[in-house]
């Protein structure tokens, strides 16, 4: 299983509500496995290298390297390292989190970087990627497999820019509320690495390039045949750049944000010309997606579904203040459950996205969470109106925001529970502490690496009122 305290879980709360929404999320995460999806579509016979409907003959190439990065790299990169075998020249994973199952071949060096705040030993390790590249040549073939998260892990500023300096830019955009799109555009044009730059890098010695990527933007399609090519392929370390310095200096300027960042960083943007833009285009490269946020929803669903229990996509473009999510969810719930409005309980509601936490300056941080764990303890609070609900949210990767935590699963019998725990749910949230409290009630989930990264995803279960059902599900 996925969810490593699954049992701890299930033994207190709404038991049953909480048992069916957790083998959900199992099943659905373990459809998406970065592993189980690249080994379905990769393969080595003979010289022929096959990756999805498209084919290489091996025979023609001096050396295969492989490079990864992201939360998700671990399965990702193992993956190609155990398909390849021998052709495998080399390999180098940048990943958040090693984990004690990760089985690689001596082929493949694996680092641990930092994120969401990029480090000195990702910066290290950063280089060796670099020089991997740098002494490449044309009858070369890189296989690169990226997630979310490359862009931290992967780093390698700018110069003057310091790793402290792309540090302390990558806090100050994360907790100011702006949104993805302006963050990344920030962060991929004050780098060497990321919005394609890495994929410039080994444009420039010839060699060619298999990107197979995990996309994590909110609005992606669902991916369909993974197989087949993907001929809009854009962003990370190695697909063409949709952001622009303009979109940087605006992300800055309209948010107030230039007196908190560095001034490496500010001046660098200000004085950056056209030939410091971001690679646009790569056509030569072939690039597949094996998952995209939707994928998830869909997955979860499909998992509710053969349990019997009708199942609705309710969004995933879900985003905004992820307390006030929690809020939304809760009344959902009780709408659904009281009313038969807009869908019949029982059912299961999913919903996927990337809400945020807006951490404001001067705010008094008293623990740690993320924006899901802030999702679920909020939903707690109106929960005990709805009996029976059940609410997962989780950071699909296992880990969100400063803790070790994938999210927080809380039900109708929460808030009675944090009462007698001694939790003010309420000052947990404004002092953006939800692990702890979500700890102390026991409705913290715990899983290490997922083997996927599709930002959020949020699973939420409506018995009937219980004067029509007594709850089970």
């Amino acid at each position: 299983m996925k969810i490593k305290n699954h049992d701890a879980l299930v033994s207190i709360g709404d038991r049953a509500s909480r048992e069916l929404v957790l083998g959900i999320v199992d099943d659905a995460l373990n459809e998406v496995d970065g592993y189980r999806r690249i080994s379905g579509i990769v393969r080595v016979e003979g010289d022929t290298l096959h990756v999805g409907n498209r084919r290489w003959d091996l025979s023609a190439k001096q050396n295969v390297y492989l490079i990864g990065a992201g939360k998700a790299c671990n399965a990702m990169a193992m993956a190609i390292d155990h398909a390849l075998g021998e052709r495998l020249t080399r390999g180098i994973a940048v990943v958040k989190i090693a984990e004690d199952t990760d089985e690689f071949s001596e082929r493949t060096e694996v680092y641990v970087g930092g994120h969401p705040f990029p480090n000195q030993a990702g910066y290290e390790a950063t280089q060796r990627v670099l020089d991997l590249v740098d002494g490449a040549g044309p009858d070369d073939l890189f296989i690169v497999v990226v997630s979310g998260g490359s862009s931290a892990l992967l780093n390698a500023p700018i110069e003057p820019i310091t790793v402290e300096d792309e540090a302390i830019t990558t806090e100050v955009l994360l907790t100011s509320g702006l949104g993805i799109y302006e963050v990344n555009a920030v962060r991929r044009h004050i780098s060497r690495t990321n919005g394609g730059r890495l994929a410039e890098r080994i444009r420039a010695r010839g060699a060619e390039l298999i990107g197979i990527g995990i996309s994590d933007a909110v609005g992606k399609p669902p991916t369909g045949d993974i197989g087949e090519p993907d001929p809009n392929y854009a962003s990370t370390p190695i697909g063409p750049d949709l952001t622009t310095l303009d979109d940087a200096r605006a992300a800055i300027d309209g948010h107030g944000l230039r007196d908190r960042l560095p001034a490496s960083v500010t001046h660098f943007l200000d004085t950056a010309g056209p030939e410091q833009e971001t690679p646009k285009a790569f056509p030569e490269n072939t690039y597949f997606v094996i998952n995209t946020l939707p994928d998830l929803a869909e997955a979860a669903a499909a998992a509710a579904e053969a349990r019997g229990v009708t199942a609705h996509v309710l969004t995933t473009f879900l985003e905004g203040e992820s307390r006030d999510a929690g809020t939304f969810m809760a009344s959902l719930a009780r709408e659904v459950q009281a009313n038969g409005r807009p869908f019949r309980a029982p059912c299961v509601i999913v919903s996927g996205g990337e809400t945020v936490t807006h951490i404001r300056p001067g705010t008094e941080i008293t623990g740690h969470g993320g924006p899901s764990q802030e999702l679920a303890l909020s939903f707690a609070l109106s929960a005990a109106a709805v009996p029976g609900a059940c609410m997962y949210g989780m950071d699909s990767e296992g880990t969100d925001g400063t803790s070790s935590a994938a999210g927080g699963i809380t039900d109708s019998t929460s808030a009675a529970r944090a009462a007698a725990a001694g939790v003010d749910i309420l000052a947990h949230l404004r002092g953006h502490a939800s692990f702890e409290a979500l700890e102390a009630m026991g409705d913290v989930v715990m899983t290490g690496n997922t083997g996927t990264n599709l930002c959020d995803l949020n699973v939420l279960y409506v018995p009937a009122a219980p004067s029509q059902n007594e709850g089970t599900p």
